[in-house]
């Protein structure tokens, strides 16, 4: 082999390894966008619904320095706006019924967490209707007068354009000393987009596009 076509081969080598090398160090930049649209599409807590999840952010936050005994009895009640301090049923909007959803979450949350919760709308015995059999009730003459209560899990509503704040609290029942606290933004859109949303005798109907 001459010395010209001794050079030829080493150039031919020598960028080859360079096109090999340029396509290691190519391939995990590529790689990194398709990893981030991944992790994007598929956020934490996703599998749990969008209320359900902010409904565990906030419990992880009220909950937080409070630990649970099985000798102590807590009832959720209801969130309500902080103006009024009672559901009003002529507000129409998308969050309008958070106040209930929070009740019934922080029940399911605070029971998976080791609480006693009661259930204080529990009737004496089972009503059988004539679609439906129920034990639970908001008719006083149908409810036992409830056990011995040690702390209240409750809140209030602040709603606002995009959504709601939600101030949570655990308040001790004897002294209505405040012993936990909470707050967060529960956005608009949690349980469906406010231009799908309309109210026909007072109560919301959610409508249904056309794709």
């Amino acid at each position: 082999m001459n010395a010209q076509s001794s050079r030829f081969l080493f150039t031919c080598l020598f960028f080859g390894v360079l096109s090999g090398c340029s396509q290691w160090s190519v391939a995990p930049q590529q790689a990194a966008p398709v990893q981030a649209q991944i992790s994007a599409s598929q956020p934490v807590g996703q599998s749990l619904g969008n209320i359900e999840y902010q409904t565990y952010l906030l419990a992880n936050e009220l909950f937080a320095d409070v630990r649970p005994a099985r000798h102590l009895r807590y009832a959720v009640a209801g969130f309500v706006p902080v103006s009024s301090l009672k559901f009003d049923a002529s507000q129409q909007s998308p969050l309008m019924l958070l106040g209930h959803q929070l009740e019934q979450g922080l029940i399911t949350e605070a029971t998976k967490r080791g609480y006693t919760t009661q259930e204080f709308k529990l009737t004496n015995d089972i009503v059988i209707g004539q679609q439906s059999d129920r034990v639970l009730s908001r008719n006083i003459e149908q409810l036992s007068a409830p056990e011995r209560v040690d702390f209240y899990i409750t809140g209030t509503l602040v709603h606002q354009q995009g959504g709601a704040v939600v101030n949570a609290r655990v308040i001790e029942a004897r002294t209505k000393d405040v012993v936990a606290a909470a707050t967060r933004f529960f956005p608009a859109g949690l349980f469906w987009d406010t231009e799908q949303v309309t109210t026909r005798e007072g109560r919301l109907y959610r409508i249904e596009t056309k794709g």
